[in-house]
């Protein structure tokens, strides 16, 4: 099977192309609107469904795997008509174009399509989405977009990514708690950080067994635990050794923003663990990891 992964040189395109170096099964063809050096790259603008239509007639593409999206959340309400392109058009593109030749898509969504009614209980795939700003409205039209063109479709909801790849919230503090003598935290927004690469390995292991037949859906992943931002940042300076930093808990309302983020969005995972028999790490043993990882790649360089 020959699979397209979109937004290929993001956090997850990245372990995508790590998790699917060894198969011996399919292809992988790598895209992305932005090159990076060493990183073969096809060219593809996702909001135009002609040059996606010519890029799935030419590589004869049976799966996609959509890893593209905008992001930045505060930014969103500024830039509505581009994160509504990105984040609900482009999905559409991609799903009509898997419609017309009874492909399948794999698209990747997120925990904001929760957060304007409190919860105290994990979200289930089946809750009402109730969105606090643009980038989680956006995110879910995508979605509804993908439900209503009809194609084969798997859509992961997840939340809190980071990676040893691109700017995400790990490395954001390993440099405050490194630089910083202190440092306040929010501690009332509680969910589950995810390492991409586990993320990927799930992707991975889906279409390499074949275990998508008849499994069409919404699916929740993140690693297991629950914490707050508080929390995290507290193990990743514990875990890189960056214990001089001073690190103090904070409510939201003193870091004002032009979204009201969710304050739980703890994802309930008993659907995506039991229809594709997988185990999920501890955030804290995937964190470990990582770190790990960010070590030994600068220990190389120097």
């Amino acid at each position: 099977m020959n699979i397209l992964v979109t937004g290929a040189n993001g956090q997850l395109g990245s372990e995508m192309r790590i998790v699917s170096q060894d198969t011996d099964k399919d292809t992988y063809i790598f895209s992305d609107i932005n090159d990076v050096e060493g990183a073969e790259t096809l060219h593809l603008d996702i909001t135009d469904i002609q040059s996606i239509r010519k890029a799935v007639r030419e590589n004869n593409i049976e799966c996609i795997v959509n890893c593209a999206a905008y992001t930045n959340v505060d930014g969103a309400e500024d830039n509505i008509d581009l994160c509504r392109t990105l984040n609900a058009d482009a999905p559409r593109n991609l799903a009509i174009a898997m419609k017309e030749v009874d492909g399948m898509l794999v698209h990747i969504s997120t925990d904001y399509v929760f957060g304007a009614d409190p919860y105290n209980t994990p979200c289930k795939e089946n809750q009402e989405g109730t969105p606090s700003g643009i980038y989680g409205l956006t995110k879910l039209e995508g979605e509804q977009a993908i439900l209503e063109s009809g194609c084969h479709h798997i859509i992961i909801r997840t939340a809190w990514l980071y990676s040893e790849f691109g700017k995400n919230f790990v490395k954001t503090m390993l440099t405050l708690t490194e630089t910083k003598p202190q440092l306040k935290v929010v501690f009332d927004q509680c969910g589950t950080p995810t390492y991409a690469l586990d993320l990927a390995s799930v992707i991975y292991d889906i279409l390499q067994n074949r275990k998508y037949d008849d499994n069409w859906g919404i699916y929740h992943y993140s690693n297991e635990g629950v914490c707050s931002w508080f929390d995290f940042t507290k193990m990743i300076a514990r875990l890189s050794g960056n214990d001089k930093c001073d690190i103090q808990p904070c409510h939201s309302n003193e870091f004002p923003s032009k979204v009201t983020r969710p304050s739980y969005s703890v994802f309930d995972k008993t659907k995506i663990k039991e229809t594709f028999k997988i185990e999920i790490p501890y955030w804290v043993d995937s964190l470990e990891v990582c770190l790990e990882k960010m070590k030994r790649e600068i220990d190389s360089v120097v």
